[in-house]
């Protein structure tokens, strides 16, 4: 569920901030997730699903903005540039023409746990959620979404599980939510489809 900001968000206003070859890779996967229903919003107006991408040489990234998933097209103004993070105080500063997305820690977390990260995909959908709990590396059903607790416990399950080969997360502690990760935007893309494939 995205739409709702929990964290300290230390937002500099600005215009665009994503690159037009960024733009492209991320907004055509984009696109895509939101045409499928897994990216999108619930009827009580609250939107849900994100995706992101590494900026190369560290751990800033392009983030969907804060409440932009009931949007069928988004502009290079619906993107975010997260400069920097506090996970221990639960705090992200960005840049751009909106606020980040609310779970914008929880990719922070797995782009600090594996440098081969570059790209991040947060969708929800029941039926999968349902398939995968505890079958793949699956977070703390304490850890709510977008809180530090969740990000630490993200952490854990890059010390502790097999999700360096899987590269799917199930997260319990909000229903249908699910995150995958690649080396780039296909491979993110690439194991979220696979996995989907298995529900037909």
């Amino acid at each position: 569920m995205q739409g709702i900001v929990k964290f300290n968000c230390h937002w500099n206003q600005s215009g665009p901030v994503i690159s037009d070859e960024q733009f492209e890779i991320i907004n055509y996967w984009r696109e895509i997730l939101f045409n499928m229903d897994l990216i999108g919003a619930y009827e009580n107006g609250v939107a849900y699903g994100n995706i992101s991408m590494r900026i190369k040489g560290g751990n800033q990234f392009i983030i969907t903005a804060s409440a932009t998933g009931e949007i069928p097209e988004l502009e290079p103004g619906h993107y975010v540039k997260v400069t920097s993070f506090n996970i221990d105080d639960n705090a992200v500063q960005c840049v751009g023409p909106l606020k980040a997305s609310s779970e914008s820690l929880t990719h922070a977390a797995i782009y600090m746990a594996d440098p081969d990260t570059n790209a991040v995909i947060h969708v929800h959908s029941t039926d999968l959620w349902n398939e995968l709990i505890y079958k793949v590396p699956t977070t703390n059903p304490g850890m709510e979404y977008g809180t530090p607790g969740l990000a630490k416990d993200i952490f854990r399950l890059f010390r502790d599980s097999d999700v360096f080969e899987k590269r799917i997360i199930v997260m319990a502690g909000d229903r249908s939510g699910i995150i995958t990760f690649g080396n780039d935007m296909d491979e993110a893309a690439s194991v979220l489809m696979q996995y989907l494939k298995t529900m037909v």
